[in-house]
């Protein structure tokens, strides 16, 4: 089997964030969310993947490189433009031959990974397994119409009057049947050739496709609010790790991690939280559920349910919360902020 990782596409609902850096990459719990796709693909033993990349090519190739340091084999695959999921399949078709694969959305994040989804794509071997996921409001969603025994009979883009409450969420399974109908496809009215028609087209072709219900976190990160909520999900999960300097005036309660180089003095960090490589924290409470990233500086500041891009400096903030700061950011004075702020944003906030 092998893996294809989709990291192209411009992440609207993210800006401006996504004005300088690659959706993909936007960090939960320490880690960009496409490291987090990644090692999920690394778990069930898959090693070759193509990613397919777009105009941040460079950013997603700094940091995932040829993929050995996290035990892969990475080809990367260059889309022009968005042209939609099934132009991915059919870009990708050299790539994944005859192999059976796992298409994966790199602003996906599934908290608990994606075994046992595996085991049942292998056990009944259908030519495509849908992710399904149960949301609130299957209107905004791609529906999923669902015999008892799990097989998809109809698949529906946002429809008004929805069919079930099953999303399908950012991870396929299918063996190459799938090419026998991706080169059948015309553009939909938004241009793209759409992962939704071609299996819908294997469906009309009596191919058997089944849905597969996943009940962990399931967020596609694409705003601020999600990564939030992933954040602090998969924090809950880290492994306590101090590994920079803590002074004799300060206290680390619960799973903490602090990367080499970080140094916290006269300050009380509460965990779940991630320090960054080099972050300095002074004088300041941090945590619960929080991020900084690496080089960041807080100094008599209070953090708590937020993510810090790397090299962010926060001072005299006392009550800052779910916040989401770009890099290299610089904030002051105030109390009981949220903010959203872009790479290397400045903002002094004064209480009158």
């Amino acid at each position: 089997m092998k893996a294809l990782v989709l990291a192209g596409g411009t992440g609207t609902r993210l800006r401006p964030f996504t004005h300088s850096i690659a959706k993909q990459l936007m960090p939960v719990a320490g880690r960009p969310v496409l490291l987090h796709c990644l090692e999920n693909i690394r778990r069930i033993g898959v090693e070759h993947v193509g990613i397919v990349v777009g105009d941040r090519a460079d950013q997603i190739r700094s940091v995932v490189g040829d993929g050995s340091a996290l035990g892969l084999r990475v080809t990367y695959l260059h889309q022009d433009r968005p042209r939609g999921l099934a132009h991915c399949v059919t870009l990708a078709e050299d790539f994944l031959g005859g192999d059976d694969f796992v298409m994966y959305l790199g602003d996906n994040v599934l908290s608990d990974g994606i075994g046992e989804a595996l085991r049942r794509f292998r056990e009944r071997r259908p030519a495509a397994q849908l992710l399904l996921a149960k949301v609130a409001d299957p209107r905004a969603y791609g529906v999923a119409e669902v015999e008892a025994d799990g097989a998809v009979r109809a698949l529906a883009e946002k429809p008004a009057v929805p069919a079930s409450d099953l999303a399908v969420i950012g991870v396929y399974f299918f063996t190459s049947q799938i090419h026998r109908v991706t080169g059948t496809l015309r553009p939909s009215a938004r241009g793209e050739l759409e992962i939704s028609d071609a299996v819908q087209a294997l469906v009309d072709a009596g191919l058997p496709v089944q849905g597969h219900e996943y009940t962990g976190l399931w967020k596609d990160t694409g705003s601020p609010e999600d990564l939030l909520e992933c954040n602090r999900a998969l924090l809950e999960r880290v492994t306590p790790a101090v590994r920079g300097e803590v002074g004799a005036d300060s206290s680390v309660r619960g799973p903490v991690v602090l990367e080499p180089g970080a140094v916290v003095t006269g300050s009380r960090i509460t965990g779940p939280v991630v320090i960054g490589a080099g972050s300095v924290v002074r004088d300041s409470a941090i945590g619960p559920y929080a991020t900084l990233g690496e080089g960041c500086l807080v100094e008599s500041s209070t953090v708590a349910d937020s993510i810090l891009l790397d090299h962010v400096s926060v001072r005299g903030v006392p009550g800052l919360r779910g916040s989401l700061i770009g890099r290299a950011a610089r904030v002051t004075g105030a109390s009981h902020t949220r903010l959203v702020l872009g790479d290397d944003a400045r903002v002094e906030l004064v209480v009158t």
